[in-house]
């Protein structure tokens, strides 16, 4: 029974992950605040990461995005509570590149 609980959770997580995937400038990739939550730490933290290892990535590794961008993503969400968007445009990371942010 905790086996199936086991992957019960695993397929949620997976389908999860599938709908923080968005398609922006003909790329799939995936914002800094899901892969933040992702990984257990805030999104400020990841973006620090990122900038103090910036040469172990490549030149197309994340764009930032532009704010045409970022309010057509935000009319997809639902609703928009006070406080839980950033005041700053998110950071968008290509989709084949996400794997190399867990070393950092």
């Amino acid at each position: 029974m905790a086996k199936s609980k086991l992957m019960a959770t695993f397929i949620l997580s997976g389908n999860a992950i599938i709908h923080k995937i968005y398609f922006i400038r003909n790329q799939k990739v995936m914002l800094d605040r899901d892969l933040a939550e992702m990984y257990g730490v805030e999104t400020k933290r990841l973006n620090e990461a990122v900038r103090r290892n910036i040469e172990r990535f490549p030149d197309d590794f994340m764009f930032q995005l532009s704010q045409e961008e970022y309010d057509s993503l935000r009319s997809q969400f639902a609703t928009l509570k006070r406080g839980e968007h950033s005041k700053y445009l998110p950071y968008a990371f290509s989709e084949q590149n996400v794997s190399i942010l867990s070393g950092v």
